[in-house]
């Protein structure tokens, strides 16, 4: 059985997450810098099998196009072209910004460690991941 891996994908840096190979349990993998996320990501899938790879999509809240929109659908692309047996899904990624800067928040991080956007961006992905878990 293959994992579900998500990405919080940003310009700088994104976020990674994935299940355990049953598909119940969400966690931070890592924080990757963007110009290496295709090869970090060919590397992880020749190691461990991935059934479905899931995309934070950039929405405001009338559900319209940001200005980070247009860079994961193309990404999006890529990783179709290059795995193209993995299905790959945009999904809703609005709030999770916040609602993960309230999860440092409320583990007790310090104001450091909030401040520190690569564990932003891996709490994201877990978000992302968890909010796709409990629909399906």
């Amino acid at each position: 059985m293959g994992r579900v891996l998500a990405i919080d994908y940003g310009l700088k840096r994104c976020g990674l997450a994935v299940t355990d190979p049953l598909k119940i349990i969400a966690t931070a993998l890592e924080t990757v810098e963007t110009s290496t996320l295709l090869p970090y990501l060919k590397n992880y899938v020749q190691k461990e099998p991935v059934d479905r790879i899931i995309m934070g999509l950039p929405v405001d809240l009338l559900n319209r196009d940001t200005h980070s929109t247009a860079g994961v659908k193309k990404f999006a692309e890529v990783l179709r072209s290059s795995f193209p047996n993995i299905p790959l899904e945009l999904v809703d990624e609005r709030f999770t910004s916040k609602m993960a800067k309230d999860v440092l928040l409320a583990s007790g991080a310090s104001k450091k460690q909030r401040a520190t956007k690569g564990e932003l961006d891996k709490i994201s992905a877990v978000i992302i991941l968890q909010e796709f878990l409990a629909k399906y």
